[in-house]
């Protein structure tokens, strides 16, 4: 399991988040960043393209795996912007009370261990008026769907580093202090076990 955890499962987690559908979602809620700008779950840094240079400071990417971080650390190198990456999870975001202005987080709350706890992080370092942008799959309206995602949950997080099928996306943003300002939620592919998508912005209460 080192050996998938460290090597393949970090290529694999590549490939699946650079998917079309997954890089026309990046593309609408990235750009809405401004200021200074904090990434939770960089991965690869498959976002790094989409920020608009003339709306931000600079970003800051924390990602617990070295193997994703040293991909980003070659995609930032030539940018026009500053990018900070640190290999660490979301639940202790190492930064000041109301330090920044924007919080993106795109596919990576279905995989974060302890999702409340990294989300209240997002909540005490965002600024009065900042936003949480996200974009994220998670669990489906569908009755018949949720009884698959449940049955087929356990399996899927040992194969894919942790990655639940099932996490009400929007719920768990309202629960942790946020008034979600806009959200848009539909399935990305015909494969509905894992393609329902939840994207929007929310702002801390």
């Amino acid at each position: 399991m080192g050996i998938y955890k460290s090597f393949v499962l970090p290529k694999l987690t590549h490939w699946v988040c650079s998917q079309k559908d997954i890089a026309h979602q990046r593309r609408r809620i990235v750009p809405l960043a401004r200021g200074r700008v904090l990434e939770i779950g960089m991965g690869s840094g498959l976002n790094l393209p989409f920020y608009n240079p003339d709306r931000i400071e600079f970003v800051w990417g924390l990602d617990p795996s070295e193997g994703l971080m040293k991909m980003a650390e070659q995609k930032a190198t030539h940018l026009p912007f500053q990018v900070r990456l640190t290999a660490i999870s979301g639940e202790a975001i190492p930064l000041e009370n109301k330090s920044v202005d924007t919080v993106v987080v795109t596919y990576t709350l279905c995989s974060i261990p302890d999702v409340s706890k990294a989300l209240q992080e997002m909540h005490r370092v965002l600024k009065p008026g900042g936003r949480l942008l996200f974009c994220e799959h998670g669990r489906s309206p569908d009755p018949a769907v949720i009884r698959w995602q449940d049955s087929l949950n356990p399996l899927w997080m040992k194969v894919s580093g942790g990655c639940h099928l099932n996490r009400p996306i929007s719920g768990l943003i309202q629960n942790s202090g946020f008034h979600i300002n806009h959200l848009d939620m539909q399935y990305m592919s015909p494969i509905k076990l894992i393609s329902y998508n939840y994207l929007g912005s929310a702002s801390p209460i």
